[in-house]
């Protein structure tokens, strides 16, 4: 843990209130022909760090542009502590928005950056260097007061325009793929002092980012976007582990999905047939006999062992024989903490597995070639209908 995060505040607040700052009403935005948000609903609660995630051209940047006042929304409303903003120019809002280039101003000093702001705003002489000051006590770049941009290292800037962006005090700060330009060892870290920071002063921060992993480490809630609407919106544990859909659970992580269909369906559980194996469910999905369903299993549910699994190894007694199916293994990568697999089904095609490496020396480690079986629990296993 980073000597930042320790000292980031003496008072943090690291739960979000149930208190909505901003309510975003059937909001879009069209192009021409091209509609780049679509009639997007949105509460996002005070203090709450809230991620728009998902790929190029979903409409998450246009719809945080629209809540700086960058873009006119076509339709919609946004209100800000109840007050109507989407006519609102951007200069009267009380918002911040931090770039991903983070836009410093290469002839000042850090001390001068962060002050920029607060000088258009003709605030005292005296409170400007006071704020100055806690903004850089807050960032731990008080001894780089004097320095310019270029004298900083990535993550140096960073935290330079971030505490230009708190000094002016906003009552929601956007953030637009803040970690973007470092590298990946300085960004990993950088998520965790970020996040300090941002709830050592409570903040509420709406960011917009196209890296899953960002957003599960940094974020309270997430909304999956997709052709300008949420697809998804919830915590990162239950975007993750209760996809909603095919497109939400390939695009947060890497999964399996099988195809196949609903044999039965009681209030307890569910059979699947698929190709490759018979899929027992531990819960009900108010589906019908023949239903067309996909079968989503993340690569790290899925053992791998030399011999079938008996009722001892699994969840419940009723699973035995289902959920299991003989492999080949394709290929492998040793990542240090766990193995990724890659191994081939009867049927041909190819599913991920993800294994830790428990132990320093594994007696009985696989190798490509191998035949083995691959299995997962009935509780594992989400049901995907569209």
């Amino acid at each position: 843990m980073s000597q930042l995060i320790l000292m980031a505040s003496p008072t943090p607040n690291p739960a979000p209130s149930h208190e909505v700052l901003l309510h975003i009403v059937s909001l879009s935005k069209q192009f021409d022909e091209i509609t780049a948000v679509d009639s997007v609903n949105l509460p996002v609660y005070s203090g709450e760090i809230f991620a728009l995630l998902g790929g190029s051209g979903c409409g998450k940047s246009t719809l945080l542009r629209m809540l700086a006042g960058f873009e006119t929304p076509s339709s919609g409303q946004i209100f800000l502590q109840g007050r109507e903003i989407s006519r609102m120019p951007a200069y009267e809002r009380p918002i911040n928005m931090m770039f991903q280039s983070y836009a410093l101003f290469p002839h000042m000093t850090v001390a001068q950056n962060i002050a920029f702001g607060l000088e258009q705003d003709q605030l005292p002489k005296a409170e400007i260097e006071q704020r100055v000051q806690d903004m850089l006590q807050l960032v731990q770049l008080k001894a780089y007061a004097k320095r310019k941009p270029h004298q900083l290292s990535g993550g140096q800037q960073q935290r330079v325009a971030l505490a230009r962006s708190l000094a002016k005090r906003p009552r929601l700060l956007l953030l637009d793929e803040p970690l973007g330009a470092l590298d990946k060892k300085l960004r990993e870290q950088t998520q965790i002092e970020l996040v300090a920071i941002l709830k050592s002063v409570g903040v509420t921060c709406v960011m917009v980012t196209h890296d899953q992993e960002e957003a599960m480490t940094m974020a309270d809630r997430i909304a999956v976007m997709d052709q300008g609407r949420i697809v998804q919106l919830g915590t990162p544990h239950e975007i993750y582990e209760t996809p909603n859909s095919r497109f939400v659970a390939d695009f947060i992580g890497s999964v399996n999905l099988f195809d196949g269909s609903v044999v039965l369906d009681e209030p307890d559980h569910v059979v699947i047939d698929t190709p490759d194996t018979r899929v027992y469910v531990s819960h009900g999905i108010t589906g019908t006999q023949g239903m067309p369903v996909s079968v989503a299993v993340r690569p790290e549910k899925i053992c791998l062992s030399r011999q079938a699994p008996g009722t001892s190894e699994r969840e419940s007694p009723a699973e035995d024989g289902f959920n299991q199916t003989p492999v080949t293994v394709q290929s492998m990568a040793y990542f240090g903490s766990f193995t990724t697999y890659h191994v081939r089904l009867a049927s041909g095609r190819l599913i991920h597995v993800t294994q830790t490496n428990a132990a320093r020396h594994e007696e009985h480690s696989l190798r490509i070639g191998d035949q083995v079986w691959a299995w997962w629990d009935g509780s594992d296993v989400v049901v995907l209908t569209r």
